[in-house]
C-alpha cells in the first residue's frame, strides 16, 4: 500500500464555451440602465477583478499540462462563467461547464472529485438587476453533469469531504430564489444537512479531515451543527474557492464582525452578512484555493499540489503553483 496520496486542487475555472463567448465582452454591465453603476462595474472588471473573463480557457489546458502525476483531483466549483447569472439552467453556461468537466474527466476519470460552486446554481448579480438560484440548475448539474452535492473520499487516516455551500447557507439566499421553488430548496437543504451530520458523527477520533466548501458563507451555518462542532478538532484544513484571491480573504478577516448592510440590495446584504459572521471561519482552518486566473490587480492565480501522509504522522503538504497569464 502507498504511504502517501497526491492531490491536485483547482477552483473557479470559469470556462467559457462558444455560446458564452458569443455574448461578448461587457456582458455583465452593458445593459445596466444606471450609467454610474455601469461605469463602476466596468472599471472594477478592467482594473481589479478580471478584464477578459470569457478568454481564460487556456488556463485549464495549462493546468492539465502542469499538474503532473496525482492520485486525485478536486475541483472546488464554478466551472462556467454563468453569464446570465441563473446557473446551468442557461444552455450556454451548461455547455461551458460540460466542456470544462469533460476535459477534466477525460484526463482523470473517476479520480476527479467535483464540488458545487455558486455559478452552477446562479445568484443575483452584483448590480442586483437580474439572476438568482434555480432548481433547474441544481438538477442539471447533479443529474446531467454528475456533480454530487455531497461527496466523501477516504484515504488512509484522511477523510476528504465535499459540501455544497449554497445549500448550507440557503437562508442567505432568500431573495435569490423564486418563491414557488422555495419549498423544494428547503427540502434539498435538509437532505444535504442530514448527509453532513451523518458523515461527521461517524468520524473516528483518529481521522484527519480536509473539508471542501466553495463559499465561506456556509461555514457559520456548519458551525451551528452539533455533529460538525464536535469534530472541529479533526478538520485539518477547509479548502475554499469563490474569493479568487488571498487578498479578498485577508480583507474579509479584517472586516469580520462588520454590521449587516440592509439598505443596498440583496447582494450587499448577503455579502455583509457573510463578513459579519466571518469570525466563525477561524475554527475551520481555512485555506483558499485561488481561481486559475487570479485577479487583474495581482495576477495571482494558480492551483495546489497536495501530499497527504496516509498514516497521519505529519500534516498535509501544500505547494502552490502560480500560473502565468497571457
Amino acid at each position: 500500500m502507498p504511504d502517501t496520496c497526491k492531490l491536485g486542487l483547482l477552483s473557479d475555472i470559469h470556462y467559457a464555451g462558444p455560446a458564452e463567448q458569443a455574448r461578448g465582452h461587457g456582458y455583465e454591465y452593458r445593459d445596466l440602465r444606471n450609467p454610474l453603476v455601469r461605469h463602476f462595474i466596468r472599471l472594477h472588471r478592467r482594473y481589479i477583478w478580471l478584464r477578459e473573463p470569457l478568454q481564460q480557457n487556456y488556463l485549464l489546458d495549462r493546468f492539465l499540462e502542469e499538474v503532473g502525476p496525482v492520485d486525485y483531483v478536486v475541483a472546488n466549483g464554478d466551472y462556467s462563467c454563468d453569464s446570465l447569472s441563473v446557473g446551468l439552467s442557461d444552455d450556454a453556461s451548461f455547455q461551458s461547464a460540460s466542456e470544462c468537466l469533460g476535459k477534466l474527466r477525460a484526463r482523470f476519470g473517476s479520480r476527479l472529485m467535483a464540488t458545487f460552486g455558486d455559478h452552477e446554481l446562479g445568484k443575483i448579480t452584483l448590480a442586483g438587476d437580474r439572476g438568482g438560484i434555480r432548481l433547474a440548475s441544481f438538477h442539471r448539474a447533479a443529474d446531467e453533469l454528475g456533480i454530487q452535492p455531497f461527496w466523501r473520499l477516504d484515504r488512509g487516516r484522511y477523510a476528504l469531504i465535499g459540501v455544497t455551500s449554497t445549500l448550507v447557507a440557503l437562508p442567505l439566499f432568500t431573495a435569490d430564489r423564486l418563491p414557488e421553488e422555495s419549498p423544494e430548496w428547503e427540502r434539498l437543504r435538509e437532505r444535504h444537512l442530514e448527509e453532513i451530520r451523518a458523515a461527521f458523527a461517524g468520524l473516528g477520533p483518529d481521522r484527519r479531515v480536509l473539508l471542501f466548501c466553495h463559499d465561506p458563507t456556509a461555514l457559520p451555518f456548519l458551525l451551528r451543527e452539533a455533529s460538525v462542532r464536535a469534530k472541529l478538532p479533526l478538520i485539518e484544513h477547509t479548502i475554499l474557492g469563490h474569493l479568487h484571491t488571498n487578498l479578498v480573504l485577508r480583507v474579509a478577516r479584517l472586516l469580520a464582525g462588520m454590521p449587516v448592510l440592509g439598505f443596498l440590495g440583496p447582494t450587499a446584504r448577503r455579502m455583509s452578512q457573510a463578513l459579519h459572521e466571518a469570525k466563525h471561519w477561524r475554527p475551520f482552518h481555512v485555506r483558499l484555493c485561488p481561481s486559475l486566473a487570479g485577479v487583474e490587480l495581482l495576477k495571482d492565480g494558480g492551483f495546489y499540489r497536495v501530499e497527504l501522509d496516509l498514516a497521519g504522522d505529519r500534516p498535509a503538504r501544500f505547494e502552490f503553483q502560480r500560473m502565468k497569464r497571457k
